[in-house]
């Protein structure tokens, strides 16, 4: 059985079935784009609407599953409408929601600052299937600063197999430059760059991951080492947010590895 933290939600609107966001391109989705090994994906948006309970159970095949991660540093606190409803309040930077189950079909989703609905800093249509989601508000409200977007990530929640650990890694640090991720001195992820995605599948292990510029030999200087730990059988996203820089930007909103466990068996 799958686990995925959820709130099921009741959404009474119907719509077309297919991923696109009005004025985007598709999302590759759990495939993309193969470089040096790790898989990369561009991405596009979304969310839902009215009663709500909190459970972590099997989630339908038939149904939408959403979620919202909060990732744009120098944003304030968030309120997320889904066609006029609020369906998640007052989110802060770094925080990811638990999934949202609504039918698929097409939906209006507005961002807000929290509390305040005339102070729109988002609002587009999004198509979503039968199919788990990521919808990532990244990037920044400054103007001089990378353009504030929202990301839409297809996930991928099947079964890793065996003792292994899927895990997908988030480029949003407005202030970072592509960057290697490796362990050991094994390359994890190779030159990922801000508003990519790439997964690697690894052995359940502890890990200590660490950040360095891209580089030819993936060899550059360590600028952040965190220590994670990874179960087998277990899909997780992992958002690199906040900024390397924090006393040259908008907020004092430092870089951190964000791991988020998005399904396990």
């Amino acid at each position: 059985m799958v686990d995925r933290t959820r709130r099921t939600v009741l959404a009474t609107v119907g719509g077309t079935v297919a991923l696109g966001l009005a004025g985007c391109s598709q999302n590759e989705g759990a495939g993309g784009t193969e470089t040096n090994g790790t898989t990369t994906d561009e991405m596009t948006e979304g969310e839902t609407t009215e009663e709500e309970t909190t459970t972590t159970e099997t989630m339908s095949d038939e149904m939408a599953n959403v979620r919202v991660a909060h990732m744009s540093p120098d944003a304030p606190n968030v309120d997320v409408y889904v066609d006029g409803d609020p369906v998640l309040t007052d989110v802060p930077f770094r925080t990811t929601s638990d999934y949202l189950e609504l039918a698929p079909g097409t939906y209006t989703v507005m961002i807000t600052a929290a509390g305040d609905e005339s102070t729109v800093v988002f609002e587009d249509d999004l198509t979503v299937e039968a199919a788990d989601y990521t919808v990532v508000a990244a990037g920044e409200l400054a103007d001089d600063g990378e353009a504030f977007e929202v990301l839409v990530l297809e996930d991928d929640t099947s079964d890793p197999g065996g003792d292994s650990a899927r895990v997908r890694l988030v480029h949003v640090a407005p202030d970072a430059p592509a960057v290697d991720v490796t362990s050991g001195g094994t390359t994890v992820f190779d030159g990922a760059a801000y508003g990519e995605t790439a997964t690697q599948t690894v052995p359940a292990n502890d890990y200590t991951l660490e950040i360095r510029p891209d580089s030819d030999g993936d060899d550059a200087e360590v600028v952040a080492d965190y220590d994670v730990s990874l179960n087998g059988r277990t899909a997780y996203t992992v958002f690199a947010a906040g900024y390397l820089s924090p006393d040259d930007e908008p907020t004092d909103e430092s870089f951190d590895l964000l791991v988020e466990q998005d399904a396990s068996y």
